[in-house]
């Protein structure tokens, strides 16, 4: 699909010179990097609602796979699980393919198909449909967000699911008065190297006053490579989205918000804890709710969502029959990890809160192993039935709005 306008012809050239993120695929053999959205427990807990079965073959489209990060976390996750369906990569960038072929290579991952190409053409294009689409920081470089959005609903298989990530303006304060300032310096018209080696000048030059310097959230500059420095700080079209503007273009495609990543994050109540506040936040619909928490912390430089057309399933954690897991976390190890008075201090972009966990929070814990079923667990735990169901109850309302705590496919 030809170049839309010049801006996205500069765009298809940004990202052939510089591939984001920058990979080296020989690092593959020592790290596998992990996120949202995408991630395999996730999209069967916040899709699915932990109903689907793993045997039931998976279609994922990653839509602007770049040099692959979600592609290869995903379809590695399918292997390790030995989890049927395949991932299909798509993007524009010739260069961003191979390096992505690269790493499937070094993993010896057989599970991708890999294909060059618009999203925006997918409507056309004879792919799909898809159970679920990855279109992670994508749509705000498109001439037509909507459009864009749109797309990939035509390929969405009824009950599937998609997983977005879209800029947020309140903690990128400080990027976009600086893009202003280099396209005075660094033209867009000029090639992506020069703009590079220009942008990286004025940086060095840059005022203490100037709010990029001040924004400890931002750091795709200093530690993204070239391609990171442009993708911030020259990218020729970007925009960022509110909750309010993330919700209503969402819903221009028909779709609804299943998720924020994480849940806590977008509770205004995490942040206030005066009852007379929470009397205020309790009469706000959840788009209210999670708009008062952006604008709240003010840290937030980006929006993780799922999405589904319907209502998506919500999972039963009363089923004894559920198998619950954690999410890159080691049960036992965060057992003996736990501080005596029972908090869990975390941490969303240096904002710091504490989350209570139950009395028995270190015997659940250490028996959660992602095979073993509630009705196992609670039997083996010497303690009254009535405790147990309680503080069972108490965890996963402490831990799966951290998106930590989830429920396995069945």
């Amino acid at each position: 699909m030809p170049p839309r306008d010049t801006t996205d012809a500069q765009l298809a050239a940004q990202y052939e010179a510089f591939p984001y993120p920058a990979r080296d695929p020989r690092e593959e053999a020592k790290r596998l990097i992990i996120g949202s959205p995408s991630h395999l427990r996730e999209i069967d807990h916040w899709i699915f609602g932990a109903r689907r079965p793993a045997s039931q073959p998976l279609n994922a489209l990653m839509a602007g796979g770049g040099s692959g990060d979600g592609t290869i976390m995903l379809a590695q996750q399918m292997t390790t699980l030995n989890r049927p369906g395949r991932v299909t990569w798509l993007d524009r960038s010739t260069e961003a393919r191979r390096i992505a072929e690269a790493r499937a290579r070094t993993r010896g991952l057989t599970n991708i198909t890999f294909e060059e190409g618009s999203l925006l053409d997918l409507p056309r294009s004879g792919l799909g449909p898809f159970d679920y689409i990855d279109c992670c920081g994508v749509l705000h470089h498109l001439p037509n967000p909507d459009e864009g959005l749109a797309a990939l609903a035509s390929v969405l298989a009824p009950g599937g699911g998609i997983g977005i990530m879209v800029y947020a303006p309140h903690g990128r304060t400080g990027v976009y008065m600086l893009q202003e300032a280099l396209r005075l310096l660094a033209p867009t018209d000029e090639p992506p190297a020069t703009r590079v080696e220009t942008g990286k000048r004025v940086w060095k030059q840059l005022p203490e006053t100037a709010w990029l310097k001040r924004n400890p959230w931002i750091d795709d500059h200093l530690k993204g490579g070239d391609s990171g420095f442009y993708d911030l700080l020259l990218n020729p079209r970007d925009r960022a989205y509110t909750i309010p503007q993330l919700a209503a273009l969402v819903a221009g495609a028909g779709l609804r918000i299943a998720c924020l990543v994480e849940p806590l994050r977008y509770n205004p109540d995490t942040w206030l804890t005066d009852p007379k506040l929470r009397a205020r936040t309790a009469g706000l619909d959840p788009i209210a709710r999670a708009a008062l928490a952006e604008a709240l912390c003010g840290n937030m430089g980006i929006h993780i969502a799922y999405l589904t057309r319907d209502e998506a399933p919500k999972a039963d954690w009363a089923d004894d029959a559920a198998i619950p897991v954690l999410r890159e976390l080691d049960g036992p190890a965060m057992a003996r990890a736990l501080r005596p008075d029972g908090l869990l201090p975390v941490t969303f972009d240096s904002l710091r809160v504490q989350i209570p966990l139950p009395r028995l929070a270190a015997a659940l814990l250490t028996r959660i192993d992602g095979r073993t079923p509630w009705s196992e667990i609670v039997s083996s735990i010497p303690a009254p039935a009535d405790q147990i169901t309680r503080d069972r109850a108490a965890l996963v309302a402490a831990l799966e709005p951290l998106n930590r705590l989830l429920l396995a496919a069945p």
